[in-house]
């Protein structure tokens, strides 16, 4: 099964993380089929960029988002109000 999830990077005490798709069986920050954006909880806000359209054409396809994930794709998909 292909869930979408975050990937780690980055130093320690300094998080990084790229949203992917990747198979439930793949580790965490092992192979990963498709990279869909990027989340750094260390900025204050806009602090995901994520391609929605990808997200959403794998989740079409049957992958299941992390919770964590799903929230990240609610904030991105809702428009920015100035």
């Amino acid at each position: 099964m292909v869930v979408i999830r975050l990937r780690r990077e980055g130093t320690k005490n300094r998080p990084f993380y790229r949203i992917v798709a990747a198979d439930q069986r793949f580790r965490r920050d092992g192979r990963f089929l498709e990279i869909l954006g990027t989340y750094d909880p260390l900025k204050g806000k806009d602090n995901a960029e994520v391609d929605v359209e990808k997200a959403n054409a794998w989740i079409a396809k049957g992958a299941q988002p992390t919770e964590t994930v799903r929230s990240i794709l609610k904030k991105a998909a809702t428009p920015a109000k100035a």
